[in-house]
């Protein structure tokens, strides 16, 4: 059973990464393709991360998904609250019955060094310091950063953020694992979350449960 990771965050709430080694009919004995979704390792990661829900809880409907207009994934009567993500050979969910929940894997790559304009803000470039860091160490801040802002995008849920202006994390000492303090501001709506996070040379894992 390849699970990469697992933890119960609380009484409600639990997440897990499962490293894909296996062929697509291992996960269609208990879950279905429930999109059009015609790459082969796409369809992979999507059986995936669906095969973890009832593995996190044995109850989850998976056969009540529904897909929103934002493309988030979510139960009618949100019976439970998810999350999930894939990259590469991962797949990841978090679960829970009481709080809302966002999570992101990705794979650490010098490509998210092009596209940091896109979600990060000038201030938190200079209050991050990535200049004056070495290439592995500038990959792997960024590649949390994005991480980061992507499991607070799957949290509010509602879609049409920039992730730029809506969404500040405070800068601190990055380690193999830890908490990243947040901002999430969007029109008159702004809280305060606390993002937990796994990172390795290689991967980066955030998520985030809060009301």
């Amino acid at each position: 059973m390849p699970i990469y990771y697992q933890q119960n965050i609380n009484d409600f709430t639990q997440m897990a990464v499962w490293l894909i080694e296996e062929p697509e009919r291992f996960f269609t004995q208990k879950v279905s393709v429930q999109q059009a979704v015609s790459h082969p390792h796409k369809r992979l990661q999507h059986l995936a991360g669906r095969y973890l829900l009832p593995y996190l809880v044995p109850e989850f409907p998976t056969d009540l998904i529904q897909i929103a207009d934002t493309r988030k994934p979510y139960l009618p009567n949100e019976a439970y609250h998810f999350s999930i993500s894939h990259c590469g050979n991962y797949a990841a969910a978090i679960v829970s019955q009481s709080e809302r929940v966002g999570i992101d894997v990705e794979l650490v790559t010098h490509r998210v060094d092009k596209i940091r304009h896109k979600f990060l803000h000038p201030h938190e470039l200079i209050e991050w310091k990535i200049e004056t860091l070495n290439d592995l160490e500038k990959y792997k801040t960024l590649t949390l950063l994005w991480s980061a802002k992507e499991a607070m995008f799957k949290w509010w849920g509602r879609g049409d953020v920039d992730f730029s202006d809506c969404m500040r994390i405070d800068a601190t000492a990055i380690q193999n694992t830890g908490e990243l303090m947040a901002t999430f501001q969007k029109g008159l709506f702004a809280t305060r979350l606390i993002l937990q996070y796994q990172l390795t040379d290689s991967l980066s894992l955030v998520w985030v449960n809060s009301q």
